[in-house]
């Protein structure tokens, strides 16, 4: 690990801020939008290595903004992890149907979430 960039899209503050301080502390380098909006414009200015997305955000969703990151060129291979709540099967099934990398439900589980998010650097590194 060489300072990756997380792009941590969240608008529950709480969330957002617990993601930050695990990732921080395992020498990440964090930045954090509330909206999806913000999350897109954020990436583009300064591509990360993985970004962890929020579904159930205000104004557009995590899978609508997934879309448009897999559509611009900049953006369109960053590996995007679902960071969600929503953890039913059938919304686990739409969800990785929208082409995500991986699923982490909240609330985090420390050993899943750390090992997730090496594992989908790792494979971005490995490309």
């Amino acid at each position: 690990m060489a300072n990756e960039h997380v792009l941590v899209i969240e608008d529950n503050e709480k969330n957002a801020k617990l993601a930050k301080d695990i990732l921080e502390f395992r020498g990440y380098r964090v930045s954090v939008a509330g909206t999806a909006e913000d999350g897109l414009a954020r990436a583009a200015a300064e591509p990360p290595d993985l970004v962890l997305m929020d579904i159930q955000l205000p104004g557009m969703n995590g899978i609508e903004a997934l879309a448009k990151l897999r559509e611009a060129e900049a953006t369109k291979a960053i590996p995007v992890v679902a960071f969600t709540a929503s953890v039913m099967p059938s919304d686990r099934h739409t969800i990785m149907a929208a082409g995500f990398n991986a699923f982490l439900s909240k609330p985090i589980a420390m050993k899943e979430f750390t090992e997730t998010v090496a594992a989908q650097i790792a494979a971005r590194d490995a490309k």
